[in-house]
């Protein structure tokens, strides 16, 4: 299995990060890739990756809730890192209107420098949508092109945005949301096929069924192909390699 999603850079995993990756590989997960967030954290991204090459793969982007005025800083780092390391992904980039509204615009300035290095680089654009599906989409759909392509990361919308997700040639990130008894996915993802979705843990966030409001890890990562299999009424074996081919194809791994 791949985690397409997972924040393992962060301080909740730095004293035991041997013991995160062991039981990862133990839970069959092979590849965990790194979505970046700010400058507070890119060097710890770069990091990992350096010390654990062949499992931790980073990405670079600025993340939305941490776009403040100072973003085109930001930003120029984002970019300036783009040229010094191998990154698999842009992101996590988008839009998050949960919090605060205050930088909606800056924010969407960021997403769309975000998606205009994803095509420079020809690397997977990776969408973080928080209370602004509708308006990400949107914006997306301005450079829609088969040179552009990627993931809504921790997608938990219905039937219609995923349908949209898939026709701009996205994939759909799904993590632990999909164990949570009203999470809504169980509605969704009998009419999604497995080509267009990912799995993902968000670790150390939104851990997934019976670990909910702990801190989650990678190697929960099969829970989540659990459900989905469950939910799909189709064999767990099967989800776990249509994912994998997913992810392997969108950042050209083997």
């Amino acid at each position: 299995m791949i985690d397409t999603h997972c924040h393992l850079y962060l301080d909740d995993f730095k004293d035991k990060i041997e013991d995160y990756i062991e039981r990862a590989k133990k839970s069959s997960v092979e590849r965990i890739f790194l979505p970046a967030i700010d400058s507070d954290t890119h060097q710890d991204v770069i990091d990992l990756n350096n010390k654990f090459p062949a499992i931790c793969l980073p990405m670079m982007g600025l993340h939305p809730c941490s776009v403040k005025e100072n973003f085109t800083e930001e930003l120029h780092l984002v970019e300036e890192l783009l040229t010094r390391h191998n990154f698999y992904g842009i992101g996590e980039t988008g839009l998050d209107f949960y919090w605060d509204k205050t930088y909606v615009a800056f924010q969407e300035k960021s997403l769309r420098r975000h998606i205009e290095l994803a095509l420079k680089y020809e690397l997977p654009l990776i969408l973080h949508t928080r209370n602004a599906t509708a308006e990400t989409i949107k914006i997306v759909a301005e450079y829609k092109s088969p040179d552009l392509r990627g993931i809504f990361h921790c997608f938990g919308d219905a039937k219609e945005e995923a349908l949209e997700i898939i026709d701009l040639g996205f994939l759909l990130g799904i993590g632990g949301i999909v164990t949570y008894k009203n999470g809504g996915l169980d509605k969704v993802l009998p009419h999604i096929g497995l080509e267009y979705l990912v799995l993902e843990t968000d670790a150390p966030y939104l851990s997934p069924a019976p670990h909910r409001g702990k801190q989650n890890e990678p190697s929960y990562l099969p829970l989540i192909a659990d459900r989905i299999a469950e939910i799909k009424e189709t064999p767990v074996a099967k989800v776990v390699e249509q994912t994998t081919v997913n992810a392997k194809k969108l950042f050209g791994i083997t």
